[in-house]
């Protein structure tokens, strides 16, 4: 039996409406690299840190959790807690307009998302329930089979 659940808190009932306010991380000159750079570097200081669904540190982290602390500290931006409140941010895009540091979407069962970082390359950094912190490619079986949509936040 192979089970698939979303990632994020148990619950986001209680959690307040949550507004971000734009702030364009890939617009300025050399910005695009920047945030390469950044997501690369959080990757390999949480490479292989496990999935824990609800963690949110290195003893085990979820794939919203991780997106969150990655965006606050590594680009400066706050992000709501859990995958689907993630999800309703700033503007929906096409996988071909995909910059670094846009957030990609997945339905992984009827009613569970999960949530990357985009990187380059058609590459994305995320917390996986099998490998825990990773990178995976948008063009996996797998992973383009449950591709739902992205965010530029």
């Amino acid at each position: 039996m192979f089970l698939i659940v979303g990632c994020g808190s148990l619950s986001d009932k209680n959690q307040s409406s949550y507004q971000l306010k734009s702030k364009q991380i890939t617009k300025k000159p050399g910005a695009r690299d920047s945030v390469v750079n950044e997501l690369y570097q959080q990757h390999q200081e949480w490479q292989g840190v496990r999935y824990h669904l609800g963690g949110m540190n290195k003893s085990g982290i979820d794939c919203s959790a991780f997106v969150q602390l990655t965006y606050k500290s590594r680009l400066g931006i706050h992000l709501p807690r859990t995958a689907r409140q993630q999800s309703r941010l700033g503007t929906t895009i096409r996988k071909h307009q995909l910059e670094p540091g846009d957030l990609v979407f997945f339905r992984t069962g009827p009613t569970s998302k999960h949530v990357g970082i985009y990187l380059e390359k058609n590459k994305f950094l995320h917390a996986s329930q099998r490998k825990g912190v990773t990178i995976s490619r948008l063009d996996n079986v797998y992973w383009q089979s449950k591709y739902w949509k992205s965010v530029r936040p």
